[in-house]
């Protein structure tokens, strides 16, 4: 018989047998529909950060929950030892959804990101020429592409970093939104690939210049560079677009627009592309560059499984049949205008700022204070769930169901809250 735990005895449990690598908001979730969470007790939550934007398409949604149950009911592993009859269809339905000729399919965004990096070096000794050994990739500063030994060697979060060492060589690190800094760190022979977030999402919803990734691009272009964008948070319709490097519209006949598409070289996905179901990531590139990859040089015993890949097709139909970018893009303009009128009502708030659906408030306090996190706790306690990020900023990120009208609650919510609030 299932015990049933509290609040309190279950994040005991967590404590006492986990390990201490994150620290949650004190709030025990058991069951999410749509855009709503509820905790053990029963209490009733608007999700505000819809699992780092991994649950775009909202709690367990009934589409895919259905490709879920009918693929498991099925097969669910068999290795790449084997072919089965879900990859090839899903390699074809990603490519042409994305616009790229092939797919490398992983499990989790790290993993993602490890797979450009591999893909991207190896292009660079057998395409470009590089000396073996002597490949660089150009990084910006503040990114978060994920935690593994190779990924943290080039963040500058000293908390991600210390003690973790020695440090995998190879990266450049040059400002963000800084098209002067990359012009620049390209003039090295031996640089391969330019990795950045279209938005930095862990620094605190950063949003560079519109025309940062079309310079970049052009740039990464003109010197033989590849463009990787880690579309892992940004991607499947959070920021209002397809993918946060169309701009300010979506592209692949996704949205009624299609003007200002930067096509990266190196494409990686993650988190929403199955909806919050099952960990899928994907990298995607063109063949000049994919073909480098041969047998027994990369892989996963669950990449491209098929339980994976039929959830995340589902995934990817729920997001361009039901206009999420569409939605985004609405519900994100109304959300930056509450906001914007919280600002001039409170000296708590300094500013708003993102793209879609991915916004982040800045508190008016120094990022070694307590007062974001206290916040986030008064806004659970009012029927929110949000999280600081760098100490003083609070990323709002819903999933991309949500309503107009619920849109206006939340933002009640946190109008209410913020100007309720005592240091």
């Amino acid at each position: 018989m299932e015990t049933i735990l509290s609040s309190k005895q279950a994040i005991a449990l967590e404590d006492k047998y986990g390990a201490h690598n994150y620290h949650p908001l004190p709030v025990v979730l058991a069951k999410g529909e749509g855009v709503f969470l509820w905790d053990v007790e029963g209490k009733k939550y608007y999700d505000f950060l819809s699992a780092y934007s991994a649950v775009n398409q909202g709690h367990c949604h009934p589409r895919i929950l259905e490709a879920l149950i009918s693929q498991a009911s099925t097969l669910t592993l068999t290795s790449r030892a084997f072919h089965n009859n879900v990859l090839g269809p899903f390699e074809e339905y990603l490519t042409t959804y994305f616009g790229f000729d092939k797919v490398l399919p992983m499990n989790t965004g790290a993993e993602g990101v490890e797979t450009a990096i591999k893909i991207t070096r190896k292009w660079g000794y057998e395409k470009k020429g590089i000396a073996e050994n002597k490949a660089k990739i150009v990084v910006a500063e503040n990114n978060f592409h994920g935690r593994t030994t190779t990924i943290i060697s080039f963040s500058n979060d000293s908390n991600a970093r210390k003690n973790f060492g020695p440090f995998t060589k190879g990266f450049i690190k040059i400002p963000y939104d800084d098209i002067d800094a990359l012009q620049e760190a390209l003039k090295d022979p031996e640089v391969v690939g330019f990795l950045v977030e279209p938005i930095q999402g862990e620094a605190g919803v950063y949003t560079p210049a519109e025309d940062y990734m079309r310079r970049a691009k052009e740039i990464c272009l003109e010197k033989n560079v590849l463009l990787i964008a880690d579309e892992i948070q940004t991607g499947i319709a959070r920021t209002g677009s397809l993918l946060a490097v169309c701009g300010n519209c979506t592209c692949k006949g996704h949205c009624e627009r299609q003007s200002s598409y930067t096509k990266p070289d190196v494409l990686i996905l993650g988190k929403a592309i199955s909806g919050g179901f099952y960990p899928v990531s994907a990298v995607l590139a063109d063949n000049e560059i994919m073909n480098v990859i041969k047998p027994g040089q990369h892989g996963s015993t669950f990449g491209g499984n098929p339980l994976g890949v039929k959830v995340a097709m589902a995934a990817l139909e729920v997001v361009k049949d039901e206009n999420l970018a569409q939605n985004a893009r609405k519900l994100g303009a109304i959300f930056r205008d509450r906001m914007k009128v919280l600002v001039e009502k409170s000296d708590l708030v300094k500013l708003v700022r993102g793209r879609g659906l991915l916004n982040a408030v800045v508190i008016n306090d120094s990022e070694d204070s307590s007062t974001a996190w206290d916040i986030c706790v008064a806004l659970k306690d009012n029927g929110l769930l949000a999280k600081p990020t760098h100490g003083n900023i609070i990323r709002f990120a819903p999933p991309l169901v949500m309503t107009e009208d619920q849109i206006h609650d939340c933002c009640d919510i946190i109008e209410k809250t913020i100007l309720a609030f005592k240091k």
